[in-house]
């Protein structure tokens, strides 16, 4: 009987295990969801001031143009290559659909690059946790409030690196519970979240690497069945696609990243591609003096210095592979970190190449291979130290100020994406020596009602810094034609471009412009009109000022004529170009 008791008296004490083990997973829930909204916030918080943004540089080639709103426009995005700036076709899509919501209101398209961002994070979170890496939540923290990832997330155009670095987070963390249970589902799933990150952005064609990278580190050799052949397929579509987006780069209708500024030679590559992960580096780990536009470095194979950077990446991949027999951590994070960045190393052209080698959102995702590791060292520090001597509070004030620190640094740097004129004098206060970023102001200077002064002393910097470009020449001729009595002197600007550069079309539209307000030189106006044509034809403008040139001489009517519908033809809603075909129609057959 006693034992009998006993036992009675110990099943209420087993029916009060169960609602205490709930009490705290609901609390270890809540906790969790509570820091996960956190991350969102802080996010939020941090990118604040470029919110109300405006639309900035090339954000018009991305937010959906008018003539793709439509659904045929959609298809042309997916089907018709050149109707976008870039052949994305799943980025240009989210761009649609997101217009058709809300339109041009750029609050909305900062909202969602912020929330990309602070998906990506959590995303972190969760593969650093999966990897049994500790300071997941440090790591995550990190990558959402660093500073070098403004540029990918306060710029629209941007939206590339937000919505291509979630698609390849969550690919990564899929294929890694693939590896886990082998479940064909889970395959499929991660290489169809693979294929979508390679339709926003080619960058991320670098995953299935950097998957072999992490696989070698947990087990310290790859097995060919079970990690190479199944990333076969990864390999071949990423490969695929970075090579057509190089292609793309490369064709002078597209993009059209060939010419002078890309000339270098497998030297000069291998120079550049040996000082590009030393500079990205530096920024992941001391984020100052960012910018948006960097100076363009002058890459010299005649100076010896300049190898000293390809022969310290070489010095240390060599100590992290001696260390490898002891810690394969170190040489893992350097092959993903420049693996990742392999793209735009400069092996390949990209337009960027134009005016700077380097651009922070080059590394949104590179920088990771940095601040896991960083943030897991700084956790096991802590625990080691820190705990021992403040406690368990102490350690987690430790990273609230690092978080508060880069989110203070990004809240600042986030600023300077309000506006236009904002960004590019902030980026000329850091970097004057750059004639694209003169050149820049001075453009949209140009728009303001009393800005020409102003725009034309940034327009001759511009030209001072770099004079052979016909493209600055221009510019400044444009600027030198609305200032009294400049007029010859633009003209000589848009001359001195067509030395440089033949067959730039806009400098013979604007040549052609200036000679038609000097009485008697109007049949000079349309031999420059017919030139640009020639380079050009599709450009509706010339066809309507070669058309009201073509007016202006006695018996060229019809001819003015045939321009006037070749307009209409490329731009039929135009409504000043309608107006004109009827007043020559009118005049070629008076009633």
């Amino acid at each position: 009987m006693a034992v009998r008791q006993g036992r009675a008296k110990e099943r209420p004490v087993g029916r009060n295990k169960a609602p205490v083990r709930n009490a705290d997973s609901m609390r270890t829930v809540l906790r969790a969801a509570g820091t996960w909204a956190l991350l969102f916030c802080a996010s939020l918080a941090a990118y604040l001031p470029a919110l109300h943004g405006d639309l900035l540089w090339d954000d018009n080639m991305h937010v959906t143009r008018a003539d793709l709103r439509s659904l045929h426009g959609l298809w042309r995005i997916w089907f018709d290559l050149g109707a976008t700036q870039q052949y994305y076709p799943l980025l240009h899509s989210a761009f649609w659909l997101e217009h058709r919501f809300w339109g041009d209101a750029t609050l909305y398209y900062h909202l969602i690059n912020v929330a990309l961002h602070a998906a990506s994070a959590c995303l972190v979170v969760m593969i650093v946790r999966r990897l049994s890496l500790p300071g997941a939540w440090l790591a995550g923290f990190v990558f959402a409030l660093h500073p070098v990832s403004v540029e990918a997330v306060a710029w629209i155009s941007e939206q590339k690196s937000a919505l291509s670095g979630v698609l390849y987070l969550a690919a990564a963390l899929t294929y890694l519970h693939f590896d886990r249970t082998r479940r064909k589902s889970q395959y499929f799933l991660a290489l169809g979240l693979f294929v979508l990150a390679l339709m926003s952005k080619t960058v991320t064609a670098t995953l299935p690497a950097v998957l072999l990278v992490v696989f070698w580190w947990q087990r310290g050799r790859l097995a060919w069945k079970r990690d190479v052949l199944p990333l076969l397929p990864w390999f071949a579509a990423g490969a695929s696609a970075g090579l057509f987006t190089a292609w793309v780069e490369r064709t002078p209708r597209l993009i059209g990243a060939q010419g002078p500024e890309y000339a270098l030679t497998l030297i000069d590559r291998l120079l550049l591609a040996g000082r590009v992960p030393w500079f990205y580096a530096s920024k992941v780990l001391w984020p100052s003096n960012l910018m948006f536009v960097y100076p363009r470095w002058k890459i010299d194979s005649g100076a010896w210095v300049q190898y000293l950077f390809p022969l310290g990446m070489a010095a240390v991949a060599l100590a992290f592979g001696l260390l490898a027999r002891k810690n394969r951590g170190p040489l893992a994070a350097f092959l993903i970190f420049t693996g990742t960045l392999f793209p735009a190393l400069g092996f390949f052209n990209v337009y960027p190449f134009r005016y700077s080698y380097v651009a922070d959102h080059f590394q949104y995702l590179a920088a990771l291979a940095i601040i896991v590791p960083v943030a897991s060292g700084l956790t096991v520090l802590a625990r080691r130290i820190g705990v021992r001597r403040w406690g368990t509070w102490g350690a987690l004030a430790l990273s609230a100020l690092l978080a508060t620190t880069l989110g203070a640094a990004t809240w600042r740097q986030s600023g300077a994406y309000r506006d236009y004129e904002t960004l590019f004098r902030v980026t000329m206060a850091r970097n004057p020596g750059s004639a694209l970023v003169h050149n820049n102001l001075g453009t949209m200077l140009m728009l303001k009602p009393d800005g020409i002064p102003e725009a034309l002393a940034e327009f001759e910097e511009a030209v001072r810094l770099k004079p052979d470009s016909p493209e600055l020449r221009v510019n400044l001729g444009l600027a030198l034609a609305q200032m009294p009595g400049r007029l010859p002197d633009a003209i000589a600007e848009y001359q001195t471009a067509l030395r440089a550069d033949p067959n730039f079309y806009a400098a013979h539209l604007n040549l052609g412009l200036a000679l038609m307000s000097i009485p008697g030189r109007t049949r000079d106006a349309v031999a420059e009109y017919q030139a640009s044509l020639r380079i050009d034809p599709g450009v509706p403008e010339v066809h309507y000022e070669l058309a009201y040139a073509l007016a202006q001489i006695p018996g060229r009517v019809p001819e003015a004529i045939i321009e006037c519908q070749k307009m209409l033809l490329l731009k039929p809603d135009d409504e000043p170009g309608r107006q004109l075909l009827t007043s020559l129609l009118a005049f070629q057959n008076p009633k």
